[in-house]
């Protein structure tokens, strides 16, 4: 496995693989979600690179860049055993000159939920996600679909800018009781551990529900009374059209719930299908 940390680092590893490339951004505290995406990329038969960068551009000030976990040695390690060929692992001077003048803000899907709850973090996103594709190059992208509205922010900008990669989402990797993996997790209290998973049963519920005919307000209601009975502080809560992200008052596909919930210190992300 190839470890680059200049971009002239990077220019001649990608040089020296050939054929199609695949790339897994990440900001490493790599768990089994992030290596899924390896796998999926490994099973597409491209050659695949990873990057890991923890993106200042995407926190508010109030935030936790600081504390956001960080693993390098391990996080080598496990795409290593993986079977990652390439690892980009920029500072913040590489990615961010000092004399940068230009960020990119997708409007559309990047607009409300997390858009309106964190300002200024899918600007954050889609900047450091074009600067990777315009470094690495890749054909194809793989992100996981628990951060379901940022696949839908990088793929219109991809769409916009006509850039010549293809962008592939994964579904979300779950622990066995339901919680969908995170590097945040590991902040969880063993009760806080213990209530999380009822995010997902509550949207998973809901979802049958309302395929089933259920009003939508009040199968999400009933979500958000079950996600206060676990203690969860909810950001918010609806049911949305997959791609624009527009809130919809009955399951048009394709549709999907969305929530974003605060466990104590830890604020939990996830989404479900609603099959009509």
């Amino acid at each position: 496995m190839l470890v680059t940390k200049t971009l002239p680092e990077l220019r001649d590893a990608c040089a020296s693989l050939g054929g199609s490339l695949g790339l897994v951004p990440t900001m490493g505290a790599l768990h089994d979600g992030h290596l899924a995406l390896v796998k999926a990329a490994r099973a597409g038969r491209a050659t695949v690179a990873a990057s890991i960068f923890v993106n200042p551009l995407q926190f508010g000030p109030n935030e936790d860049f600081a504390r956001y976990p960080r693993d390098a040695a391990g996080d080598l390690a496990k795409l290593e055993a993986a079977g990652c060929d390439l690892v980009w692992l920029p500072d913040v001077e590489t990615m961010y000159p000092a004399d940068d003048v230009t960020t990119i803000t997708v409007a559309g899907p990047s607009e409300h939920w997390e858009g309106a709850a964190r300002p200024g973090h899918f600007t954050g996103v889609a900047t450091v996600v074009a600067k990777l594709f315009g470094q690495v190059r890749p054909d194809f992208a793989y992100f996981g679909e628990k951060d379901w509205q940022q696949v839908q922010v990088i793929r219109r900008m991809v769409q916009d800018l006509l850039l010549p990669v293809e962008i592939v989402p994964v579904p979300t990797v779950r622990e066995q009781d339901g919680l969908a993996m995170s590097s945040r997790n590991r902040f969880l209290s063993p009760a806080e551990r213990q209530a999380a998973p009822r995010l997902y049963a509550a949207l998973r519920q809901a979802a049958t529900a309302i395929a089933g005919g259920a009003p939508t307000a009040g199968a999400l209601g009933q979500a958000e009374t079950a996600l206060a009975a676990a203690g969860m502080a909810r950001d918010y809560l609806a049911l949305v059209d997959a791609q624009s992200l527009v809130p919809l008052q009955t399951a048009t596909p394709p549709a999907r719930i969305i929530a974003a919930a605060r466990l104590g210190s830890v604020r939990l992300l996830d989404n479900v299908a609603v099959e009509a």
